[in-house]
């Protein structure tokens, strides 16, 4: 029997980009979008790991909740996995402020 056959999903694992990759453009063009801020301030404020994709409380719908979280791993945001049917969120915020120092702060304090 297979995975789908007995209730199971496949879905493909996240790819993840690590902030060294990620160009001050493609960082500043994910932050630019109020749905992204409004992620990051979600994730920001809590621990790692404890924010499923459902969790969050923005006005759009799953898909495109689901392209916000993949523009912000594509820029070395937010990284992503599996536990069980779930999937799990945290801010890659130590390895985002080594790339851009002090980028975040001023997204988080809303200036």
């Amino acid at each position: 029997m297979t995975d789908q056959a007995a209730g199971g999903s496949h879905r493909a694992a996240p790819v993840h980009t690590h902030p060294d990759e990620v160009s001050v453009l493609t960082a500043l063009s994910a932050l630019a979008d109020p749905v992204r801020i409004q992620l990051i301030r979600e994730l920001a404020g809590s621990a790692d790991w404890a924010r499923t994709c459902g969790s969050f409380d923005v006005p759009v719908g799953k898909a495109a909740l689901s392209h916000h979280l993949s523009v912000l791993r594509g820029a070395g945001l937010v990284e992503q996995r599996d536990e069980g049917p779930r999937r799990v969120n945290r801010l890659r915020r130590q390895e985002f402020d080594a790339r851009f120092p002090g980028l975040l702060d001023l997204v988080l304090r809303g200036d």
